[in-house]
């Protein structure tokens, strides 16, 4: 048998380039609400959405709240404090799921390795959005499975999370069972909490800045095949 059998992807920042998607709905949006946003704008609105992320991985904040919340402290940045966070919010989710960027060529790669590897979807975003997501990109047709923490209950990192997920998939084994993403405090992180093994996807050669426990590291994720192959040493 192979070292493993069932990969769990990260959507956002890993298989797909978040961060386009991001400065895409940001300008949509504002235009929509005739307004222009900057580069300021949309690097102050990204540092504004991270951080309430990690709020939510961390069950500071309830994730509803902080959706519509991350707009109201954008606005108060910006000084646009009469737009209507809720309203705006609304329009963001529908067109964050639109539109996608795959990374890495990720569409080509998962199909290839569709029937070799049971692979399934692991995200912490807006189910809506997600959904929509992944359906116009394809990933739902190529994943044996999508989580989304909003349906689960609880995101990543928390063990429970994973529990949950496990326990939907169909003779599921920990030991081979290998998490792919770029966040150390989501997807490393959640990893370790759940016991399996880790492979962090990072391009720009961050540091371990949280001295997260690591199995893997790859810059390009077609770089997957070269952990695939260890497989070779456990038959």
């Amino acid at each position: 048998m192979g070292r493993f059998d069932t990969i769990l992807w990260d959507v956002d920042q890993t298989l797909l380039d978040f961060k386009k998607s991001e400065d895409y709905a940001i300008r949509y949006c504002f235009r929509k609400f005739g307004r222009e946003a900057t580069e300021e704008t949309v690097a102050i609105y990204s540092a504004i959405n991270e951080g309430f992320w990690k709020r939510i991985e961390k069950g500071e904040i309830n994730k509803k709240e902080a959706l519509v919340q991350r707009f109201y402290q954008l606005f108060q940045q910006i000084g646009e404090e009469e737009m209507d966070a809720a309203a705006f919010q609304a329009e963001y989710a529908d067109a964050l799921g639109s539109v996608y960027y795959y990374q890495d060529d990720s569409y080509e790669l998962l199909k290839s390795l569709r029937g070799k590897y049971r692979q399934y979807l692991v995200t912490n975003g807006v189910t809506y959005t997600q959904m929509k997501k992944l359906r116009l990109s394809g990933f739902d047709q190529l994943a044996d499975g999508i989580f989304v923490s909003e349906q689960i209950g609880v995101p990543k990192p928390y063990k429970e999370f994973f529990e949950k997920c496990f326990s939907m998939i169909p003779g599921f084994c920990r030991e081979k069972a290998l998490i792919v993403g770029d966040s150390l405090s989501s997807d490393m992180q959640g990893g370790n909490n759940a016991g399996i093994a880790t492979c962090w996807y990072n391009p720009a050669g961050f540091e371990n800045s949280l001295d997260i426990k690591i199995d893997y590291e790859i810059k390009n994720l077609n770089e997957i095949w070269d952990v695939l192959q260890e497989e070779k040493r456990w038959n």
